[in-house]
């Protein structure tokens, strides 16, 4: 595919569908109806005015190079503008010559100088037979890319899986797969919110992985594990990868296998993947996860992947931390009380941290908690993230802090419903 993508140009396509997406009602082949007497050539001209609806929404850090560039040229495009477009298409895809899909648009504007274009991407039927599949992955993509920004998360919301995330947690990352994108989420003084978002590709076959080499994405509540720079990968994996921790207790205990999930990046002569085209793994451009990988630590940052998710405002989500922390905080008093039996209450007979059963977890929590020294104790960075699947899951991590010190291990449960009660089905060290 060459620089001006001379596969795609002899017919490319109208934009239509694009305009309507983006919420701007323009007559289906009239988008680009501005015949020229010939094809165009460069010229030194302005640069256009800004579209008059903002792309981005207020505060957002969201990167303002090629998709914000490629999202402008789209909505040029519906209020009629193609000369316009078709100057900032020429300028995108000089300074970022592999993303396939502004060259596709580029092509598009450059034809529709002397054509009517019905679809984009309608090439001559030879060139269609060559590459059908992958003009479709494109205006998959493009369709993506335009909904995300007309249906934005409503300002100052959350998704719903973040219950409560601990002071020392900066940044949390959620993925939405129906809508291809990643949101990375900043926690700070007044909560956390939405900082930057990202078009993302997820699995061949879509999500809710459950055995390996199924070429799905998990769906549910994970932790990096470990970050890879791009000098320790092949350029297949583009700038990095941050490892997740698939599958996780919840995943082991519902029978799913596999592994090596990441989130990464993309090859070096490509900008984007097309929505679903992973083995399993989340992939952003290189760019953004440029971006990401300066934030994110392992172990605290979690990572929530759902097919789609439920943003909901603080004040909603303050009823459900309510709860939760009650209960949490009666688990903590049973520990200080020594009535093991109290405390066996709010543990699952299928309880399992991977050494021992449930049998032996008994055997220890009586003798753990015979000792006054170890029953009291500080619950230190608090985080609680929740999932709704087969079973309501809670996610709780937190550091154990012995009374009169100042450090402790950092312990991590997993708590399910049985029978309408919670019960912790796995509770381990993780630092």
């Amino acid at each position: 595919m060459t620089k001006r993508m001379a596969a795609y140009s002899p017919k490319a396509t109208g934009w239509a569908t694009l305009a309507l997406a983006v919420g701007l009602v323009m007559s289906a082949g009239a988008v680009l109806a501005q015949p020229q007497a010939r094809a165009h050539k460069p010229v030194a001209r302005p640069v256009p005015a800004a579209p008059k609806a903002p792309v981005f929404a207020p505060g957002s850090r969201q990167n303002p190079e090629a998709e914000a560039r490629l999202i402008d040229i789209y909505q040029l495009v519906a209020q009629g503008r193609s000369r316009d477009a078709l100057d900032l298409a020429q300028r995108l895809v000089d300074d970022v010559p592999n993303f396939q899909l502004a060259q596709l648009a580029y092509a598009d504007l450059l034809t529709a100088q002397t054509h009517r274009l019905p679809i984009m991407g309608a090439a001559p039927k030879d060139l269609v037979s060559q590459a059908s599949a992958r003009l479709d992955q494109l205006r998959a993509e493009a369709n993506r890319r335009v909904a995300a920004q007309r249906n934005r998360p409503p300002a100052g919301s959350v998704p719903a899986q973040f219950i409560e995330i601990a002071p020392s947690t900066k940044f949390a990352i959620a993925v939405d797969a129906s809508r291809s994108r990643l949101y990375l989420l900043q926690n700070g003084p007044h909560g956390m919110q939405v900082i930057e978002d990202h078009y993302a590709s997820v699995g061949r076959l879509g999500t809710d992985k459950k055995t390996e080499g199924d070429q799905r994405t998990p769906l549910g509540i994970y932790y990096i594990t470990n970050r890879l720079d791009d000098h320790q990968l092949t350029d297949f994996f583009g700038a990095g990868a941050l490892g997740l921790n698939y599958p996780n207790e919840y995943d082991r205990l519902l029978g799913r296998k596999g592994g090596g999930i990441w989130v990464h990046g993309v090859p070096s002569d490509s900008y984007s993947r097309s929505p679903n085209s992973t083995d399993g793994c989340v992939a952003v451009a290189n760019p953004d996860l440029r971006s990401i990988l300066e934030r994110v630590q392992p172990r605290s940052t979690p990572v929530v992947i759902a097919n789609s998710l439920d943003w909901v405002s603080p004040t909603t989500a303050e009823q459900d931390r309510h709860n939760v922390r009650n209960m949490i905080e009666g688990w903590k008093m049973a520990r200080a009380s020594g009535d093991v039996n109290r405390v066996l209450s709010f543990y699952s007979p299928r309880f399992s941290n991977g050494t021992i059963d449930y049998n032996q977890w008994r055997d220890w929590v009586t003798k753990e908690v015979s000792n006054p020294k170890s029953r009291a104790f500080q619950m230190k960075d608090l985080s609680i993230l929740g999932w709704k699947d087969k079973s309501d899951l809670l996610v709780v991590t937190f550091g154990e802090v012995a009374n009169g010190q100042r450090t402790g291990a950092i312990k991590r449960q997993y708590w399910a419903k049985e029978g309408g009660l919670w019960k912790i089905f796995y509770e381990g060290v993780i630092g």
